[in-house]
């Protein structure tokens, strides 16, 4: 029974003690709090304008330094994608154009070609017309020189079976009788 009147008179005890502010339950001074928002506000104010801010517009430049960049890198795929078509419809009109030179060409060639082979046989043909020709002049050539040769052998036969001379008028006449019979037949 000595323990809870114990606990009871300590109990009081503790009741009646007032209870501490809360300055004095923290041991907080004013003019510690003063001094100390003084010191933080001027450690602020140093921070803010030599560190936060010039690494803040230092981060802003590099920033728009990106931006920038980001927008070039954009204008220069564009560019590139342009410059692509071009060289595309560029490549493709130099196809065209070369498939339109070779075709030019090959009908060029095969124009020249095909002179050529009228050419050649023009003048086969006209080799061979100069060929014939002078195998009908040889022709006729022989022919006179064979009617001559039989004129004149007609004649010497002529005159062995009449056995008499003729005179230079008469063998030219029978000649020439000859002769006409002869280009007759």
């Amino acid at each position: 029974m000595l323990i809870p009147l114990i606990l009871a008179s300590a109990a009081e005890g503790i009741a009646a003690i007032p209870e501490p502010s809360l300055v004095e339950r923290f041991g907080l001074e004013l003019n510690y709090v003063i001094f100390q928002l003084i010191s933080f506000g001027i450690l602020f104010a140093v921070l803010y304008f030599k560190v936060f801010k010039p690494v803040s517009a230092t981060m802003e430049e590099r920033q728009a330094k990106i931006d920038e960049g980001m927008r070039n890198a954009a204008e220069m795929k564009l560019k590139l994608d342009a410059a692509a078509e071009e060289s595309t419809a560029i490549i493709k009109g130099a196809q065209g154009e070369a498939t339109k030179i070779i075709d030019e060409a090959r009908l060029s060639a095969k124009a020249f070609l095909e002179k050529q082979t009228q050419e050649a046989t023009d003048k086969a043909q006209d080799i061979l017309a100069k060929a014939q020709h002078a195998t009908e002049l040889e022709h006729r050539k022989m022919i006179a020189e064979a009617r001559t040769e039989i004129a004149r052998l007609v004649v010497t036969t002529t005159q062995q079976v009449l056995a008499r001379e003729l005179s230079a008028e008469d063998r030219k006449r029978y000649n020439d009788a000859a002769a006409k019979e002869l280009t007759l037949a």
